[in-house]
């Protein structure tokens, strides 16, 4: 099986599995989509989900965030770790987002890793989920389940990237991602993966080796 068929199986398996997916963070406004990512840098979706209502309700706009001075972010999101640096980020990278771009979260990979505290994973996810361009979320469960799985042989995330472009539809790859999150917290869980109960392990090396 070549890499491309592995992917393609892959892509196919997994929409049986899970065919309604989307990004697990909840956000109604493009900036909160990108303040919610960098928030979930180690930390999960889920106390991120927690955390933003009363953040979002206190800060309405990209403009409240960029008059805001990072102590009173701090308050809100002191559960997240690293709540320091993460408000400091916010600030500014609102600040940017309102003299460099108009107010308007930027469209491009390559304008959004200019903004503090903003890397190539929450950069895909931004175009990805809020302009519907083509996107690769390497997260660590994308990098470690297409590592299992034969499709990357990689843990750094923009290696990988690289590695699943080539074999990736564009059109498909966005949506993959969030099917392997999702696969990777309910069944290829790390230290414990269910592998008799994967859809994928009729494909997955990481099972033929077992």
């Amino acid at each position: 099986m070549t890499g491309k068929q592995r992917a393609a199986k892959t892509i196919e398996l997994l929409k049986a599995e899970y065919p309604d997916v989307k990004c697990a963070l909840i956000y109604e406004k493009p900036h909160e989509l990108l303040i919610a990512t960098r928030l979930s840098a180690q930390c999960t979706d889920k106390r991120v989900n927690m955390v933003t209502p009363a953040l979002f309700e206190r800060f309405p706009s990209v403009e409240a965030f960029a008059e805001a001075e990072a102590g009173e972010i701090e308050e809100y999101i002191k559960s997240c770790g690293l709540y320091r640096t993460k408000a400091n980020d916010i600030s500014l990278m609102c600040r940017d987002i309102c003299t460099r771009f108009g107010g308007k979260v930027p469209d491009t990979i390559e304008e959004l890793v200019t903004l503090p505290g903003v890397g190539r994973k929450t950069a895909n996810l931004i175009v990805g989920d809020l302009y519907g361009k083509p996107a690769l979320v390497c997260d660590t469960h994308v990098i470690r389940l297409t590592n299992l799985i034969g499709l990357s042989d990689s843990k750094d995330a923009a290696k990988v990237e690289k590695q699943l472009a080539k074999l990736v539809p564009p059109e498909e790859g966005l949506n993959l991602c969030h099917r392997l999150v999702w696969h990777g917290r309910r069944i290829c869980i790390a230290r414990r993966p269910q592998c008799a109960d994967c859809c994928l392990n009729e494909i997955c090396k990481n099972v033929k080796k077992k």
